[in-house]
């Protein structure tokens, strides 16, 4: 059999089996798992229904089909901190989940109609039950009173109609309230200007009938400032377990009632950023065992954990990340695992043999493993650090990937740099469909896991403190000079693309250097002063540590602000924005436009009505992606094979 014919088109001209319509389709995101009485329960985000989100549930070893727990006219999104977290609880029989629309948490049981039991102005996430099933903790943002939003520990007895009684709100941030089974709780806290990343305080104290008493301090606080505590979870025979990156990785420990004892002592991070509430990365077996998450250079492994020795033993499984770490029983545990040539799932797991079981897929890929273009590792010279020691960098490679096409002789494919939020997230080597939608058309892509990206330890985290908007800049402007100088890439064929935090870096991009002939940015940040006086409360203190406090910090906030240096920009730029974004309002994107369009350069600017801090609803998304391409066939030359529907290109058009 003769070999299919390869043609031979410009970069970015190639024929695509994967439309936008099929990226925003498969992007459905699995959430929050959690497992009860032999049931597995998690959270849908589905594009095609606008965005909205709903609780599914399954019967483990059931040949039932998993099905939606809450009626279709909820949405479960919960808006503590903006970014939200773990939008419901099981108690008892029942369950309780926070509605987007009010914000009010809701009580679902059999038989009865739903009913909200909070009232208007407050917030909830991340809520625990009581072992009776009486009494459910929470974090509770109070927004009913004008001016800084208060957060607490609260008890809510979800039969009575009232805010919740406040156990503790002796911080500005409070997270992980964890009942034991001999009436302790757990939670951690901290303060501005600190991100949870940064420093937090373990709590212990005492539950009463109308409160808490005996608090202390069991790791964090005054004596461990550079300390950041996460995720407590109670043993059955009141021992505390938790993570700590005192070590400079996140690793795990155990509290006794004395001195805090280390379990593991690895070179690697257990846990992450807490940018969600209610993130589980491991859980205990309850014989002597833990399952875990463990993240090496950006890239995850589950292990189990022998707790007595501390020894970490990994289960060969075929999957890159994983999230919502939990038990079923001692044997079987489960996970929102993803792969890098397949979309999420939900998954259990054998944990004396490794086998695994898919319960639910996000979405069938709509991509042949064929044609997929697989993430490659790279490490490459940047930046040294203040200290003048030479350093390097990560990012995930992606070469363009069509086997039906080829690029014309004696040239290099143009190259897309990916810039992660945060901007302490990371990029990951999973399947991406919106990565594939660029390298099936004839583009390379690179994923930077800039200074300041999480997994890969504190002291890489660390690298951006002081330094936003100059160390992620250079390990950006490094990733393109390694690839063009092995001759990978096009280096005068370059377009940065990154949201939010990573669309600050695009913006910077294009204003302080002329490493990239485009630039796409999804709501980035264009004046730094006025996202200090303007995002919301989980952030507004953010910058201290990134860049200054203020004012006095102020010089070096204009020194780096994208909106006050663009006289000599010479990119061109398209935005996107969602009218109801809080964390980075639209009149940044709008200012930022109106900035290059008087500057004379090309720019197109589109904002979504009803979208937030990232973009939910299919038919937004892949208007988006579609957009991009003809934006940068306009800018790079060529003409894409997709029917695409026109964007205004002002000082183009």
């Amino acid at each position: 059999m003769n070999p299919s014919p390869v043609t031979a088109a410009p970069y970015g001209s190639w024929t695509s089996p994967l439309s936008a319509q099929q990226v925003a389709a498969a992007a459905i995101s699995l959430g929050y798992a959690t497992a009860r009485f032999g049931q597995l329960y998690w959270t849908e985000s589905r594009p095609a229904d606008q965005g909205r989100t709903a609780l599914v549930a399954v019967r483990a070893g059931s040949s039932n089909p998993a099905a939606d727990v809450t009626p279709a006219e909820f949405n479960l999104r919960t808006r503590v901190h903006e970014y939200g977290g773990r939008p419901y609880a099981t108690v008892g029989d029942a369950i309780v989940f926070s509605h987007f629309v009010d914000q009010r948490l809701h009580l679902q049981c059999a038989g009865a109609p739903t009913r909200a039991f909070t009232p208007p102005g407050y917030r909830y996430a991340d809520g625990a039950a009581s072992r009776d099933g009486r009494r459910l903790f929470a974090v509770r943002e109070d927004h009913s009173a004008a001016g800084e939003p208060v957060n607490s520990i609260v008890a809510l007895d979800p039969t009575q109609d009232a805010a919740g009684n406040v156990l503790f709100d002796a911080a500005d941030f409070v997270a992980y309230p964890r009942p034991s089974a001999d009436g302790r709780l757990a939670f951690i806290a901290w303060h501005h200007p600190s991100m949870p990343w940064d420093a937090t305080t373990m709590h212990v104290g005492t539950l009463t009938d109308t409160g808490l008493r005996d608090v202390c301090v069991v790791a964090g606080g005054a004596d461990a400032p550079n300390e950041s505590v996460l995720e407590p979870v109670w043993a059955d025979d009141g021992t505390l377990y938790f993570l700590s990156d005192r070590s400079g990785f996140w690793n795990l420990y155990r509290w006794r009632g004395q001195a805090v004892e280390r379990v593991t002592d690895i070179d690697a991070d257990f846990g992450g950023p807490l940018w969600n509430l209610g993130i589980t990365t491991y859980a205990l077996t309850g014989d002597g065992q833990a399952l875990a998450r463990v993240c090496r250079e950006a890239v995850d492994s589950l292990v189990r954990i022998d707790l007595a020795s501390g020894a970490v033993t990994l289960l060969p499984l075929p999957f890159v990340s994983f999230g919502s770490i939990g038990l079923l029983d001692a044997r079987t545990g489960f996970a929102i695992a993803a792969a890098a040539d397949a979309p999420p799932a939900l998954i259990t797991i054998d944990l004396a043999t490794g086998d695994h079981w898919v319960v639910r897929a996000a979405a069938d890929s709509p991509l042949p493993a064929a044609l997929v273009s697989p993430a490659e590792s790279i490490r490459f010279v940047t930046r040294p650090g203040a200290d003048g020691v030479s350093r390097s960098a990560q990012a995930f490679f992606h070469p363009p990937h069509n086997p039906a096409f080829c690029g014309p002789a004696e040239e290099a494919p143009p190259l897309i740099v990916l810039l992660h939020g945060g901007p302490t997230s990371h990029a990951a080597p999973t399947l991406n469909l919106a990565i594939q939608y660029w390298t099936t058309r004839g583009f390379a892509v690179v994923n930077v896991n800039y200074g300041g990206s999480s997994g890969f330890g504190r002291a890489y985290r660390d690298r951006l403190l002081g330094e936003w908007g100059v160390v992620d800049l250079a390990d950006a402007v490094a990733a393109v000079d390694h690839l063009a100088g092995t001759g990978r890439v096009n280096g005068a064929r370059v377009a940065i693309r990154g949201g939010s935090a990573g669309g600050y870096t695009v913006l910077a991009a294009l204003a302080f250097t002329r490493r990239f002939a485009a630039g796409i940015n999804y709501f980035g940040i264009a004046d730094l002063e006025s996202l200090a006086a303007d995002t919301h409360k989980f952030e507004s203190r953010y910058l201290d540590r990134l860049i200054a406090p203020l004012p006095q910090g102020l010089p070096i906030y204009r020194a780096r602000s994208p909106i006050h240096h663009l006289q000599a920009l010479d990119g061109a730029l398209i935005t996107f924005q969602g009218s109801e974004d809080k964390a980075v309002p639209p009149e940044q994107s709008r200012r930022i436009v109106a900035a290059v369009r008087a500057r004379g350069r090309p720019v197109a600017y589109i904002e979504f009505d009803g979208e937030q801090h990232g973009f939910r609803n299919a038919q937004n998304i892949a208007r988006a992606l579609d957009a991009e391409l003809y934006f940068l066939g306009r800018i790079f030359g060529f003409v894409p094979a997709d029917a695409i529907d026109a964007v205004k290109i002002d000082n183009l058009d």
